[in-house]
């Protein structure tokens, strides 16, 4: 496990690079906070310094965007809050994007909680005032 805590939005372009040196070849993250908390703006953080060139947006409606990278493959961007139960997902296909070997990067994980593949990177995030403390836990 490592923790952060930060305090202005400039830190998490480092804090990013520090997420996907922790993955270790892991490349489904599961994003656990309140709303509000920053878990998009941090995805936003992660897709740049994938190579990610494209508009970064929670799929709220679309439940998932895909995001092409400079040397081929995905990001996966997915935002389960909507969903009302795990068959709504299973209907989305989750589980092959899981399988598929590129980065699935999961807002609301709690709604597919049973769903999601270990092993993968959990990350908590959660504010106290101005700050924000960041966890990054292997499961």
């Amino acid at each position: 496990m490592e923790e952060y805590r930060i305090t202005a939005i400039d830190q998490l372009p480092d804090l990013a690079e520090k997420l996907i040196s922790f993955c270790k070849g892991c490349r489904v993250v599961a994003f656990f906070g309140e709303m509000g908390a920053g878990k998009t703006t941090f995805i936003r953080e992660i897709c740049a310094k994938l190579g990610v060139l494209e508009n970064v947006s929670s799929p709220t409606f679309s439940i998932v965007n895909e995001y092409g990278l400079p040397g081929g493959g995905s990001v996966f961007h997915f935002d389960c809050y909507r969903l009302k139960n795990e068959e709504e997902a299973i209907t989305v296909g989750v589980e092959e994007y899981f399988e598929s070997g590129d980065w699935c990067l999961v807002e609301w994980p709690e709604k597919i909680l049973y769903l999601l593949p270990k092993p993968r990177i959990d990350v908590f995030i959660s504010a106290d005032y101005n700050i924000r403390i960041i966890r990054f836990v292997h499961a």
